[in-house]
């Protein structure tokens, strides 16, 4: 799969992006994954997220057999996307114990659907 995100504008000024904790999800338990340990799972990198790389997900899952109604309202949507944004691979966000994987999903809809 293609990870890549889309960027609008390859030059963009790096202070433009959003460093806000909100998008940092600290983790009471470190998490291991391929010998490197996580203490946080840091989702800024949603702020570059396009409507292309929404569409992507939702034609992975498509294609997967999903077939909610409001994709992006789903667990798996979430972590698809927050994967797809980061650069942690899928597996990454399955393994997550349910809080922290519901902390990711929580994040991601609050971003989606935030105001502005």
């Amino acid at each position: 799969m293609d990870r890549d995100i889309v960027k609008a504008d390859e030059n963009k000024d790096v202070s433009e992006n959003i460093t806000d904790e909100k998008y940092v999800i600290w983790l009471h338990e470190p998490v291991t994954f391929e010998g490197k340990k996580y203490d946080k799972i840091d989702l800024t990198c949603l702020e570059q997220v396009r409507v292309a790389d929404m569409i992507a997900v939702n034609r992975k899952l498509a294609n997967e057999g999903n077939s909610d109604v409001v994709q992006e309202n789903s667990l798996e949507y979430a972590i698809n996307l927050a994967a797809r944004a980061s650069d942690l691979p899928i597996e990454f966000f399955e393994q997550l114990k349910p809080g922290p994987g519901m902390r990711v999903k929580r994040c991601v809809m609050s971003f989606l659907y935030r105001q502005g």
